[in-house]
């Protein structure tokens, strides 16, 4: 098996890519990273130089690696902005670090990506083995994995990666047929909020339309797109994906593109954007023209909740962060990511702050989940 650098998604075709991808992925979909270096989103000016590693057997890929070489930390979501300090303090660059993700997404799935006929275990080894080999070559700071499964954890770790936990609100199916099926599962105050919380949007004149990205048309995209985009400038940061591309994978992926546009008299007042997979539903960007009393939990969670017990999803991941999501039945869930340190001083160091840390998660976890809307009978469910 020989692997060969790829400094654009555009080295290999859709086809063959598409083939390594595991459960519908759609953020692991090469429309979806091509698009985002088609469209200038995944650039050097942005910060995120594709690096990619592509194993092939023969002319046949048989393994891929979604790589980047990366000058800053925007856009990652596993916070490391005080290593970078700690390298600065003894006059070591930090920058540029090597990164496996998939760019401006903290959704866990494959780094490792093996073709379903291909040794998955020889496959995956010689992928990381050659990202390390790569990140020693380059002279890079650290290697790092972001959000991987734990089979990827657990081979990182013997190949002497460190690694991190940290953790998200996840929302899981346990069996409802409907929205107050999933109800009668919280305990009774917790009901009733929700439900106050459901009426007054109701009582704004406030109606939902969902859409898949083939019903986008580009100027649906431009106000979809455009409330996303006022959150970020409010949090004085510009859209990390434009508008260009979402008009793409709209085309292109369209099934697994959904918009919940929020509506007064047919006019759009907010929307929420979202991905599915196979069995899963990820919550991604929201915005809103004006401050509507909780329209923001019925857009992007409630609508969201329904949309999955109507699709036969099994599980929803609204984004990193965010407690409130807690009182609405999102749980928490660890998430992982491993890391290659070359410094030994500075690896060691690290591997210090993650034992402390990790420590810190797992009691976070356990306070978090003491804190569950669920009665207590159906709180382990499923």
């Amino acid at each position: 098996m020989d692997v060969e650098i790829g400094t654009s998604l555009e080295a290999v075709t859709a086809e063959a890519w598409n083939a390594l991808v595991p459960g519908g992925d759609p953020f692991l979909r090469h429309e979806f990273l091509a698009a985002a270096e088609r469209h200038g989103c995944v650039a050097p000016d942005t910060g995120w130089t594709p690096h990619h590693l592509l194993l092939r057997e023969g002319d046949r890929l048989v393994g891929a690696m979604p790589l980047y070489l990366r000058t800053d930390s925007w856009g990652e979501f596993v916070f490391d902005w005080s290593w970078a300090q700690a390298w600065q303090r003894v006059g070591l660059p930090y920058y540029p670090k090597l990164t496996s993700a998939v760019p401006f997404t903290p959704a866990t799935g494959a780094r490792l990506l093996v073709h379903p006929q291909a040794d998955g275990a020889a496959c995956r080894a010689a992928l990381l083995e050659a990202a390390l080999a790569q990140a020693r070559a380059l002279g890079v700071s650290s290697l790092h994995l972001l959000f991987p499964p734990e089979q990827e954890l657990s081979l990182a770790r013997d190949h002497g990666l460190l690694l991190r936990q940290d953790t998200q609100f996840h929302w899981q199916h346990a069996g409802e047929e409907d929205f107050e099926g999933y109800l009668a599962r919280f305990s009774s105050a917790k009901r009733k909020k929700i439900r106050r919380e459901r009426r007054r949007v109701q009582e704004q004149g406030i109606r939902h339309v969902v859409r898949d990205g083939h019903a986008m048309t580009d100027e649906l995209w431009e106000v979809a797109w455009g409330f996303s985009a006022r959150t970020f400038l409010r949090r004085g940061r510009p859209p990390y994906l434009n508008l260009a591309f979402f008009r793409e994978i709209g085309r292109s992926m369209g099934e697994q593109v959904v918009v919940m546009l929020a509506e007064v008299h047919d006019t759009p007042i907010a929307g929420a954007i979202f991905f599915r997979g196979d069995e899963t539903l990820y919550g991604r960007y929201w915005g809103a023209l004006d401050d509507f009393h909780s329209l923001h939990f019925e857009t992007c969670y409630y609508q969201g909740i329904e949309y999955c017990l109507a699709e036969g999803l099994r599980r929803f991941e609204p984004g990193t962060q965010g407690e409130h999501k807690v009182a609405r039945g999102f749980l928490p869930v660890a998430t992982g990511s491993a890391h290659w340190i070359a410094d030994a001083r500075l690896r060691a160091a690290v591997a210090d702050y993650l034992d402390q840390e990790r420590r810190h998660v797992q009691h976070y976890m356990d306070e978090v989940e003491a804190h569950s809307p669920y009665r207590r009978e159906t709180a382990g469910a499923p």
